[in-house]
């Protein structure tokens, strides 16, 4: 099967989640099958992408057709089996409950035609130790992120059973409907975006706690300094522009080691200022590297002024 193959999905779940992805395959022309146990949340969740479409037609960023067009591709159902049949893939986006995530996919593995991939939104679970299907080469992790009509990224994080065709042909139809896939090579809780969250997370709550800051000055300060620079170095990458030398002696400070870092200082590959670290920069200069990276974060500024990003939402 092709990515293109790929014509008729079913969404588990009509959540915050499910509704959102189930918007972003239809407004790509795919149909797309939305169950959920309750009517009420499958009506809420039309209302919410239609509000949603609105949106993104205002910004251009859904072409003629109108939302009518795009609400004829979706069915919704109360019933699993009938809103999985003939799906060639299917995404999960039931609550973080292992019992729950268990059943859905062992009915899913039943009523689903042998061809369909079945993915799961899960935001960590390792479902690879309590999901149970005949064909477990067919199961995968698709991590889409909130709200998915609008973030690009999508972590695909296969199973020890999953086949290398399969995270090839998921790779490939996220690719056909614009998004951003990122592919582990295997499964690590909280996955690589989480992971780095959950960390900041534990440092805002000692902050809370600490009283030595007050909320909105610990958002201030995050806004104005690494909240200009990540969108244009990343995290990996800043470690470049830091100097892997000087990474390499903060991080012996807090009784770390990192062989990857250290063996690149070994080599003498210390970042931008030897036009070469994590990253290759081509034998450009330190000026230029830093020119460059100087223009990026100037005109990030400047937008991020004019949209009034700084304040609060």
């Amino acid at each position: 099967m092709l990515p293109e193959d790929i014509t008729k999905v079913a969404v588990v779940g009509a959540g915050v989640m499910g509704h959102s992805i189930a918007l972003v395959l239809a407004c790509r022309g795919k149909e797309v099958a939305l169950v959920d146990v309750d009517r009420e949340r499958l009506d809420h969740a039309l209302t919410l992408m239609e509000s949603a479409f609105r949106v993104l037609a205002e910004a251009g960023r859904e072409g003629p057709g109108g939302w009518e067009s795009v609400r004829e591709r979706i069915r919704t159902f109360t019933v699993l089996e009938e809103a999985a049949e003939g799906s060639d893939l299917v995404v999960e986006a039931v609550p973080e409950i292992p019992e729950v995530k268990k059943e859905v996919f062992a009915r899913l593995d039943r009523c689903c035609p042998p061809h369909a991939v079945l993915t799961s939104n899960t935001s960590g679970l390792g479902i690879f130790e309590f999901v149970e299907v005949e064909h477990p080469s067919r199961l995968l992790i698709a991590h889409w992120f909130n709200p998915p009509h609008i973030i690009p990224l999508v972590e695909v994080v296969p199973g020890p059973e999953t086949s290398p065709e399969t995270v090839s042909l998921v790779r490939g139809f996220l690719e056909s409907l614009g998004k951003v896939p990122v592919v582990l090579k295997g499964f690590t809780r909280a996955f690589v975006v989480n992971k780095i969250q959950n960390m900041m997370a534990l440092a805002v709550f000692e902050l809370l706690g600490s009283g030595l800051v007050d909320p909105e000055d610990i958002d201030r300060a995050v806004k104005y300094s690494i909240g200009i620079r990540m969108p244009v170095i990343g995290v990996v990458q800043s470690l470049d522009f830091t100097g892997l030398d000087l990474v390499a002696d903060v991080a012996r400070s807090y009784g770390m080691s990192v062989p990857f870092i250290e063996e690149l200082v070994r080599e003498g590959r210390l970042g931008v200022k030897t036009s070469g670290g994590i990253f290759d920069y081509g034998n450009r200069g330190e000026s230029e590297i830093l020119a460059k990276r100087d223009r990026l974060f100037l005109a990030l500024m400047d937008r991020m002024r004019e949209l009034g990003t700084f304040d609060p939402v």
